[in-house]
């Protein structure tokens, strides 16, 4: 089965179903030692950077989201 695969699968689940078995998840990553929790980051990192460039002109400055967040505030 593939992860998609799998993916697809445990969202079928109820939500009780779901939350179980994401506590499961999460407890194995307790379990990781500190160079593989490492490099499961920087995978990530390098997965978000080149999905950042593929998404171009998605993004936006920050002084319109800094304004954007002040304007709420007040």
């Amino acid at each position: 089965m593939s992860l998609d695969e799998l993916e697809t699968e445990a969202l079928k689940l109820d939500p009780k179903g779901r939350a179980r078995l994401a506590e499961k998840l999460l407890a194995s990553l307790d379990e990781l030692s500190e160079d593989e929790n490492a490099a499961l980051w920087a995978e990530e990192a390098a997965r978000r950077d080149a999905s950042w460039g593929r998404a171009a002109g998605d993004g936006r400055d920050a002084d319109e989201v800094f304004r954007d967040a002040r304007a709420r505030l007040e």
